[in-house]
C-alpha cells in the first residue's frame, strides 16, 4: 500500500518528467531566428521617453506594499468563512475585531495620504 507521501512523490516525478519533455521538445523543434526587433531592449513598439535610470516615486512602492499587506490579511477570511458555523461566538467576534483593526489601519493610511497620486 502506497502512503500519502508516496503518492505525492509519484505526482512530483510525473510532473517533473512531463515538464522536461515539454521544455525539451520546444527547444528541439522550434526554429530560432534572430530578428533585430527581438534582440532590442524594448518590444513594445516605442522608444523609452527618459533615461532608464530614472527613479520611481516612493508612493508606487508604498501602494504596492499596502496592497500586498491588505491582500494577505484578507486571505484570512476564506478559512473563517468555511468554519463560521463551528467556531462559536468567540471566533465570530474575534474575526470582527480583526476586521476592525484592518479597517482602522486602512483609514490611517488613507488619512496619511499614502493612497494619493499627485
Amino acid at each position: 500500500m502506497v502512503s500519502e507521501f508516496g503518492l505525492l512523490l509519484v505526482y512530483l516525478v510525473v510532473s517533473l518528467i512531463l515538464s522536461l519533455i515539454l521544455v525539451g521538445s520546444t527547444m528541439l523543434l522550434v526554429e530560432r531566428t534572430m530578428d533585430i526587433e527581438k534582440t532590442s531592449a524594448y518590444e513594445c513598439g516605442f522608444h523609452p521617453f527618459e533615461d532608464t535610470r530614472a527613479k520611481f516615486d516612493v508612493r508606487f512602492y508604498l501602494v504596492a506594499i499596502l496592497f500586498i499587506i491588505f491582500d494577505l490579511e484578507i486571505t484570512f477570511l476564506f478559512p473563517w468563512s468555511l468554519v463560521i458555523n463551528r467556531i462559536g461566538l468567540i471566533g465570530y467576534l474575534s474575526m470582527y475585531l480583526f476586521l476592525l483593526i484592518l479597517l482602522i489601519g486602512f483609514f490611517y493610511e488613507w488619512n496619511k495620504g499614502a493612497l494619493e497620486w499627485e
